[in-house]
């Protein structure tokens, strides 16, 4: 299988997981050292880049971050995920670059169908990750997420994008 394949069927599943809120093996698809940044506009074509200075709409340095967040949604600890919405993920248009004998950038395009309190709304834009080679398959080793939606009307999470 091609590397090409093999990213589309990683990401493909990685997305599953999160539709189906399996949280152990969503996280399992993340290196413990793994950020995820989800920056914030600062105008109408630039958003932040440095998540220690600048406003995001999420940072998390690592997976611990994560991991503290499905916690609190497992515990009831998290009213703002309380019910929980149905997901739906769709990418499309995956690209990869060699950065590294073991580390691949991927960028994709994503649209995440959601619903809740009666409601459907989506979130899209593009997703943007460095993986390595784990096992037969892929790890993500960061995680940014690029939201084009003008407005943020509604509770925003990880899981949404």
């Amino acid at each position: 299988m091609s590397h090409q394949q093999s990213l589309e069927q990683f990401f493909y599943q990685v997305s599953a997981y999160c539709d189906a809120q399996d949280w152990d093996n969503y996280l399992e698809q993340f290196a413990p050292e793994a950020p995820l940044h989800i920056p914030q506009w600062k105008s109408e074509h630039e958003y932040t880049t440095n998540p220690k200075r600048e406003m995001s709409l999420i940072y998390y340095a690592n997976r611990d971050g994560l991991e503290d967040r499905i916690f609190r949604i497992r515990t009831g600890k998290s009213a703002a995920s309380t019910p929980m919405p149905r997901t739906l993920h769709m990418i499309s248009n995956l690209r990869y670059t060699e950065q590294s004998a073991e580390v691949l950038a991927v960028s994709m395009n994503f649209v995440t169908h959601y619903y809740r309190f009666g409601e459907s709304n989506l979130f899209y834009g593009q997703a943007n990750y460095t993986v390595k080679p784990h096992g037969d398959s892929w790890r993500i080793t960061s995680k940014q997420v690029i939201v084009l939606n003008d407005k943020i009307d509604s509770v925003f999470d990880f899981y949404h994008v």
